[in-house]
């Protein structure tokens, strides 16, 4: 794409439909324009999910969180990231998305649920972005994204998704004032997380990223883990520290390559994409040993 300086992408958004466009504005705005910040804002998005306890307790009850977290993010980064960057309809995409329907149909996982983790991976970034993001976010690619998810909740068979940008958010709130509340299934859920984040510094450095995900832990969600707040200094410090960061970017000539695929943390599948294929990603069948009330019925989803 020649010419167009820094905000050429944008203009790219901007000429685009985000509704018969959605898949193409979507990959623009994750893999080349704000890869870390869609990245940052998915895991947080994730921490979210676990503040509700009927999804935090089967999370907690598989035991994949405790015995192979590396593995779990990686696999959820990985098949999110190749729907974007192939589309959900491409060859690709099918196999992420049979993937990820297959590790979900095992449990007995409600529609509500499913529902509400679909809502984080539209708003989360939309709020993040607001904040940190190195430009606003362009309208277009706020229902974009809205689009997008839908399209991929239809093909995961979640159903009565609100087909208004508002609505679903107003459902996402609802769920979140409703369902929130503190268990101990919310606590080691996310103590898993929190030290996996923390695991890809040098020890010297865990406390200190324990504390930087602290301190971008809203007080609801601190709450629901029963984890403390991070020292005020420490909160300042990192929110500046991703406003600079912005600051930054915006500097920066617009990006060439995708970044989707290319996860410099993926630590499961070495050199991904070369030699694998989104089958090859994804959780094991469930353990023999796992509580049958865990495991799906026909009318769990309904």
């Amino acid at each position: 794409m020649a010419g167009g300086g820094r905000y050429r992408w944008l203009r790219r958004i901007e000429a685009l439909d985000p509704l018969h466009d959605h898949h193409e504005i979507y990959r623009i705005s994750t893999g080349f324009e704000f890869p870390f910040d869609y990245q940052r804002a998915l895991e947080f998005a994730l921490f979210r999910t676990y503040c509700v306890p009927s999804i935090s307790a089967l999370l907690d009850a598989t035991g994949e969180f405790r015995l192979r977290p590396q593995q779990r993010y990686d696999d959820t980064a990985l098949l999110m990231a190749e729907m974007v960057e192939h589309g959900y309809d491409s060859p690709r995409g099918k196999q992420a998305l049979r993937a990820v329907n297959r590790a979900h149909s095992a449990y007995a996982i409600s529609n509500d649920d499913m529902r509400y983790v679909l809502s984080t991976f539209v708003y989360e970034p939309i709020d993040w972005l607001g904040r940190f993001g190195w430009r606003p976010l362009h309208e277009h690619e706020r229902l974009a994204a809205f689009h997008y998810y839908r399209a991929v909740g239809a093909r995961m068979g979640i159903h009565d998704v609100p087909d208004d940008f508002d609505a679903f958010w107003d459902f996402k709130r609802e769920y979140e004032r409703t369902k929130f509340r503190y268990d101990p299934t919310n606590e080691r859920v996310g103590t898993y997380t929190l030290d996996l984040f923390a695991s890809w510094y040098p020890a010297p450095l865990r406390r200190a990223a324990r504390l930087g995900v602290l301190a971008l832990l809203p007080v609801e969600l601190r709450t629901a883990f029963g984890f403390p707040a991070a020292p005020r200094w420490v909160s300042a410090t990192v929110n500046g520290s991703l406003r600079t960061r912005a600051s930054a970017v915006r500097l920066l000539p617009p990006r060439t390559k995708s970044k989707l695929t290319r996860a410099p943390r993926n630590r499961t599948y070495p050199g991904y994409p070369e030699g694998y294929q989104p089958a090859d990603l994804g959780a094991p069948p469930p353990s023999p040993d796992l509580d049958p009330s865990w495991l799906a019925r026909p009318a769990d989803r309904r």
